[in-house]
């Protein structure tokens, strides 16, 4: 008999409070290997929170998480290892240029110098940063900062990548250059799990997703059954977490003159 295919990720009753109130409320979840897996909800819903108790960066208050494997808690350091994490504002260090970033990120990953050198400079090719990769991370654009950050998260090849709000900040030709990178990453067996509220990205590249609001999960399956019978995704995301028409006579002064 075969080994038994292991999840890319499992949460189990996650729970996370700020201040008495939840943001993460007994959330469930599994992300099947060599799958593209989106995190949908409204801005609020929690999905940031999430993402950071399965990366091993906020400790949860209830519930268990399992990378690859691997428990993420309360020893998050072997769960790490298999992560790569790109945040919404991906965190570098200012002072550093973007291969130095690269390089420094190599030393902590273990990786072989000569190897770490091949990868950063394909990765900085495909990326469109090579001209710029002697610059300071602090004179980057945002999107050069998303476009670092996701070379950094793949410079050790990781089972599992998690992407906060990926695409915001880029213009469409390195919008479909990342996207590209993260198929191919995901056809050679990587799992990719990002959050969004931007429906038509989630329809256009996930397998399975999940809606959240309020801190739970409303709703999980493949994206044709989450969109059910609605017209677009879009509309049945509104549908589950709730939208809001204008009044009758709100701005009913807004003219063009």
């Amino acid at each position: 008999m075969g080994e038994a295919v292991v999840d890319a990720v499992v949460a189990r009753g996650l729970y996370k409070a700020f201040e008495g109130r939840f943001a993460v409320d007994g959330m469930d979840l599994t992300v099947p290997r060599g799958s593209f897996y989106g995190i949908a909800g409204p801005n609020g819903a929690g999905k940031t929170t999430a993402l950071r108790m399965i990366i091993g960066v906020l400790k949860p208050d209830g519930g268990d998480v399992v990378v690859d494997g691997v428990p993420v808690w309360p020893d998050t350091r072997a769960a790490k290892r298999r992560l790569g994490f790109v945040a919404d504002n991906p965190a570098m260090f200012e002072r550093l240029s973007g291969r130095e970033m690269l390089e420094y990120a190599a030393l902590l990953h273990g990786l072989d110098p000569v190897e770490a050198d091949r990868r950063a400079s394909e990765l900085l090719q495909v990326l469109d940063l090579t001209a710029d990769q002697g610059r300071m991370i602090a004179d980057y654009s945002l999107g050069m900062r998303k476009r670092m950050g996701l070379a950094v998260a793949l410079l050790h090849s990781p089972a599992v990548l998690i992407l906060d709000e990926p695409f915001g900040s880029l213009d469409p030709v390195n919008t479909q250059v990342m996207e590209e990178l993260l198929q191919r990453y995901r056809a050679r067996g990587g799992t990719v799990v990002f959050s969004s509220h931007v429906m038509d990205v989630v329809e256009r590249l996930c397998d399975r997703m999940v809606v959240m609001a309020d801190g739970r999960a409303r709703v999980e399956g493949t994206v044709a059954d989450v969109r059910g019978a609605a017209p677009t995704l879009q509309q049945a995301f509104v549908d589950l977490v709730g939208g809001r028409d204008l009044g009758e006579g709100e701005l009913s002064w807004l003219q063009s003159s």
